[in-house]
Formats: C-alpha cells, structure tokens, sequence
C-alpha cells in the first residue's frame, strides 16, 4: 500500500522511509521537513536534555517558542502591531461560543453567512448568546456555492459578521470577500488558513484550527484586532472565555498545547523558507488543477458537487455514476498508496484534501491514477 514519497520542498524522503500520499481533511498531512526536525529535536530539545513535551511552559525555551510563532505569524499575514496572536485550546467549535460571549451585546445583533456545516453550528452556538441573523445562506441549494456579495444583507450597526472562508464538508470556498466598513468582519479560516494571499488587515478577528494547514490538532489560531479586542465583554463571562486575558498572559495564562505551538512554529518556519503566502498560493493553485483537470475532462464520471465558481481549493469534492464505483474509487486509491478520500459521511462521494504540506507530485499522481480508473471502469 505504501510508496516512497517525495517532497519538493523538503528534498526526496530518506531511502527506506514508506510514506503514503494523505489526503485526509484533518488531522492531515505535514510537511516532511517538519517531522523530521521534530524527529531529530524530540528527545533532547535546544540541550535541555528534555524534550519539547517535557518543557515548562514557564521556560526560557518556550518562551521564544511562544514569541516566535507569534512574529512569524504576524509577518506572513502582513500584520502590524495593532493585532495579538494567541493559542487556545478546544478547537474552532469553542471559537463558536467565544466570539459571541465576547462581542454579541445585549440589544444588538450578529450576522452570519450560513455556507457549510461549520457556519452553521456557529450560528446555532450565537443564537444562545443573544440576537442572530442569517446574512445569506446557500442551504436550501445544499450548500454548492458561496453566496455572491450582492446577496450578503446585515444591519448596518450589526456587532460583527460572521464568514467561513471555506466549507470542508461541500467544499466551497470564498473568492470574494465582503467590504463591511465599519462593522468587525469576523472569519473562521480553519480549512484554508494561510493556504493564499489575503488582504488579512480587513479582518477584526480570525480564527482557526491548526490541523488542516498550519499543524496538529490541539491548538487554535486566534488572530485579533485591538479596536475590536477593546469592545470586548468582561461582566459574568468565565475567565478561560475572555479573549482580553488571554491576550494579556500571551497564550499563558493556563498550560498551552505546547507541543502543537511547537510545531506550527516549524510549519511557519517552512512556509516561510519556501516563499511565503505568494509560493503557498502558486502550489496550490498548480495542485487544485490537477484534479480539477480529471473532473472537468470527465464530467459525466467525475460529477462535481459545487459551482464553478465557489470551487474550494482545498477540499475538492466530487461524485461518481454510483456508490459502488465511489467505494472501489476509495479501495483502490488506498491499495495505490492514497489516503482520506472518503467524502464525508453527511454527503457521501469523493473528498481530495490538498492543505499545503500536500505536495503537487502528490496531486499529480492523484490526477494520473484518476485518469486510470476512469479508463479502466
């Protein structure tokens, strides 16, 4: 099942080393480079004869650890001072409850775009936070495309609006952004999260989970503005809820998931050597084509499920003539050394996951054993 895979960026894998291609959504692929310098760091970090899962989080060593990946994270983003970095624990799906706990105040109202599986339980967790609206939705069409700006409707005074850059369930994915002026634009980016470039300086607040794009699972990305952090809620809200005091104890006011900080440092460091956001987009502009290509050139064995235009470049999903042939498609991928192509159990069919430690070769050896199946049945 498995084969010897190459990393462009990382140069070939050692000779012996077996590794497949992981498609899966997450917790998904890793660059190689990464894992090997967690490999070579894990008994004996920086010579403190510990490793990185033994250290304090009180440590000089984690302290640049913590103060790196927040610099890095800033400067790939293109982000100034007027923005805070923190990690916090419990995954985007606590996000849900936080942003609202937070910024929702009493007698005013949130909006949300309702686009995915994921948007809609974060508008399901505002709802028990106060008054919530529906901005645009593209659930009554199963959820195929982004709704376009011209359809987004909130009130003018709203405490913030609420998108999902990308949707890993359908996968649909944002091509156009709203322009709120001066209602906070909130994101949750966990699926396509430092996959391009983005104007990142129009955004109030950004979150996202580091399993798909940026390292494990475990830690959270919350990337947030100061004007929009100083509105922030105190009165009766838990302490772990507050943004503000996370912010002010840099990511330490409890244990962080030290270990996945550890690692989206490397990951920053990686995309970083590698060229930036700039590079990250051209690869995975190269990757979605590949098998996008296998779709469109066979569109009556290769059904894809969205619109042309809000196709995800992260999640690509489509279906086949039947469930058997989907289920001898996924049998067959896996004998062949490909991983995660399983669509998810709510939508059936065919889900290609190309976050950014998936190499083009990779994509290209999908594309090509794509093109043998199509042939073959």
């Amino acid at each position: 099942m498995a084969l010897t895979q190459s990393n462009p960026t990382a140069g070939p894998a050692p000779a012996g080393l077996k590794r497949v291609f992981n498609f899966n959504p997450g917790p998904a692929v890793l660059p190689l480079e990464v894992l090997q310098t967690v490999q070579a760091e894990l008994l004996n970090y920086r010579n403190t004869g510990m490793s990185v899962l033994e250290i304090s989080h009180r440590s000089p060593e984690y302290d640049d650890i913590n103060n790196s990946v927040t610099a890095l994270m800033k400067e790939l983003m293109g982000l100034g001072d007027n923005y805070k970095v923190i990690f916090i624990g419990g995954g985007a799906s606590t996000q849900f409850s936080m942003v609202p706990m937070n910024f929702l105040h009493s007698g005013k109202t949130a909006a949300y775009t309702d686009t995915g599986s994921w948007a809609a339980k974060a508008i399901k967790e505002a709802q028990k936070c106060g008054n919530v609206v529906v901005a645009a939705s593209s659930k009554g069409s199963k959820y195929d495309h982004i709704p376009k700006l011209d359809e987004i409707k909130y009130p003018a005074d709203a405490a913030y609006l609420h998108i999902t850059t990308n949707n890993t369930i359908y996968g649909t994915q944002m091509h156009w952004f709203p322009e709120t002026g001066n209602v906070p634009l909130v994101a949750d980016m966990s699926s396509d999260f430092l996959s391009r470039k983005l104007d990142f300086t129009k955004y109030s607040l950004i979150y996202a989970g580091a399993q798909k794009n940026i390292g494990p699972a475990g830690a959270t990305a919350v990337i947030i503005r100061d004007d929009l952090l100083a509105t922030a809620q105190e009165e009766n809200l838990p302490t772990m809820l507050k943004y503000r005091i996370h912010v002010e104890k840099e990511s330490l006011y409890n244990t962080p998931p030290v270990f996945a900080v550890y690692i989206v440092k490397l990951v920053l460091e990686w995309i970083k050597k590698n060229g930036g956001l700039a590079a990250v987009e051209k690869t995975n502009f190269a990757k979605k084509e590949r098998i996008y290509q296998m779709v469109d050139l066979y569109p009556d064995f290769y059904r894809g499920t969205v619109n042309g235009d809000s196709r995800s470049w992260m999640n690509l999903t489509f279906r086949l003539p039947s469930e058997e042939l989907e289920k001898k498609f996924v049998s067959e991928a896996k004998a062949a050394g490909f991983i995660g192509l399983k669509g998810h159990r709510d939508v059936g069919g065919i889900r290609v996951s190309l976050y950014n430690a998936m190499t083009l070769d990779g994509a290209t050896q999908l594309a090509e054993f794509m093109e043998r199946f199509k042939r073959a049945n």
